[in-house]
């Protein structure tokens, strides 16, 4: 069994990654995380969002939906911190894999991969008491009709909560912010503000939207990890788009770019 807990406090990489916002994501061992991540770093978001989504939705047993789980960093997670019961649904990434890697962490009875794309959920009504998105749900989420597909497969009550990156203010026209032309690529327009999330999911009549904010020097936190990605991924991919988005956020100083982190409750 792989032990995915930094033991050695003195280790450099462990310091690097050792965040006091985050206490339960700088326990895992960085090595792990910085070998299967896609993206910023996924357990320091979801360790932000799990306090907005209520104990209730976490509590032991509950069955999640990680819904674009990536290498189930986040499931493994869900499982070891909370005992939940997860669903582990990614499109890119195929199950065999993450079920190898969930059963190193030692959670095989408690997360259970799946192959799965957001707009065809295998899934019946009322199947989850939460769903949980952790830098995925810009990606499709933006539709108008999703989240009322979507919030179907949470009992009545349950929660739905996503951490995605976010602008602090809406661009207007068809320009974005100055300093991040040089970086800007079509697929940030599904970028948007804390506010633009609560008026989406407001007018879905799907849910009560109970948070939808910015997470403080959030920006500080992604340009960490992408310098740390660069110096030591594996994957020559991550290394090249991490580089590109360290020069991007030194160019913006948390002028435009962060996280937003909103919750909603099924009606």
């Amino acid at each position: 069994m792989t032990d995915i807990t930094s033991s050695t406090s003195t280790d450099e990489r462990a310091r690097r990654l050792t965040h006091d916002s985050y206490p339960r994501g700088s326990a895992y061992d960085a090595r792990w995380i910085i070998d299967n991540q896609m993206g910023p770093h996924p357990l320091w978001l979801l360790e932000w969002l799990a306090p907005a989504l209520g104990l209730d939705a976490l509590r032991p047993g509950a069955r999640v939906l990680d819904l674009g789980c990536g290498r189930a960093l986040t499931s493994v997670f869900l499982a070891k911190e909370y005992g939940v019961q997860v669903t582990a649904a990614d499109l890119w990434i195929k199950p065999d894999e993450n079920a190898a890697r969930i059963a190193e962490a030692g959670v095989a009875d408690l997360v259970q991969p799946v192959f799965a794309e957001a707009h065809d959920l295998p899934f019946g009504a009322e199947t989850f008491d939460a769903i949980v998105s952790i830098d995925a749900y810009q990606y499709f989420g933006t539709n108008d009709l999703y989240l009322s597909e979507l919030a179907r497969l949470l009992r009545p009550g349950g929660r739905i909560g996503v951490v995605v990156p976010a602008l602090r203010e809406e661009p207007d026209g068809v320009e974005p912010p100055e300093q991040l032309k040089p970086w800007w690529e079509p697929d940030f327009w599904c970028f948007h503000t804390p506010a633009w999330w609560r008026r989406h999911w407001t007018r879905s009549g799907a849910v009560d939207v109970e948070a939808a904010d910015w997470l403080p020097d959030g920006w500080r936190d992604w340009l960490r990890w992408c310098e740390i990605t660069v110096e030591e991924s594996p994957e020559e991919f991550h290394v090249r788009m991490a580089g590109q988005c360290a020069e991007m956020l030194r160019a913006d100083e948390g002028r435009a770019l962060g996280f937003a982190r909103v919750v909603g409750r099924r009606i």
